[in-house]
């Protein structure tokens, strides 16, 4: 290969971009610490939820939990349910684990990987209960679109992994990113929509701080929740 030789990647396009930050002393320790006790490393197989949570029970995915408020939030009210919650940034990963050991909560996996490779190396079909994707980056720009995880394909193997009857709940509080959601999940046929077009916020999303000062100061945020077909 020559110099002015162009070079091209087979690298996947990335919904996210690494940007680790500063971690602090606490959430290093929690990850050396806490992963390997609540954490499920990534391999090509597929998971076995029984193994993974130690009883049978209805598995429901949430894709980039953040700081891991809600996905824990969500795990404590519902019990019966187990949950696996998909995290790339180390100091959100951190702080999961944090919260799975402050609150005792058995029935919450944390993985650090990419989603998509989960998904589709991990997750058998139709296994899920449900998938929450609260907030995802919105990538405003148009150029950057293409970055944005609910693409057509990608809807489409979340919905192949869903069990019948199995639900996806997506949430934005970006207008332009709600309505190319519900364009996309509208023209996935293994899925219907719950509502007519927009969902009333379930009960169990809970309301985050920077949420509810969005919606005291006027702003939008737009939930959709569809399901598998039987």
């Amino acid at each position: 290969m020559t110099e002015s030789t162009p070079r091209f990647s087979n690298q996947p396009i990335r919904s996210f971009v690494l940007r680790q930050g500063r971690m602090s002393d606490a959430q290093k320790r929690y990850i050396d610490e806490l992963l390997p006790r609540f954490g499920i490393t990534y391999r090509p197989a597929v998971l076995d939820y029984v193994s993974a949570f130690g009883r049978n029970a209805p598995v429901v995915l949430e894709i980039g939990c953040g700081m891991g408020d809600t996905t824990a939030a969500i795990a404590a009210a519902r019990p019966d349910t187990n949950f696996i919650g998909i995290e790339v940034h180390g100091p959100g990963v951190g702080n999961l684990c944090k919260l799975i050991e402050e609150q005792g909560l058995s029935n919450l996996r944390v993985m650090q990987h990419d989603a998509t490779e989960v998904v589709r190396d991990m997750i058998a079909p139709d296994s899920l209960a449900g998938v929450h994707v609260f907030f995802p980056d919105p990538w405003p720009k148009k150029r950057h679109h293409k970055r944005r995880i609910l693409q057509p394909a990608f809807v489409a193997e979340l919905a192949r992994h869903l069990a019948p009857g199995g639900y996806l709940h997506c949430a934005t509080d970006w207008e332009e990113y709600a309505q190319f959601m519900l364009e996309v999940l509208s023209a996935e046929p293994l899925l219907e929509n719950t509502a007519i077009d927009y969902a009333v916020k379930p009960d169990y999303r809970p309301l985050t701080k920077f949420e509810a000062r969005g919606l005291r100061l006027g702003h939008g945020v737009w939930d959709l929740v569809f399901r598998r077909k039987a």
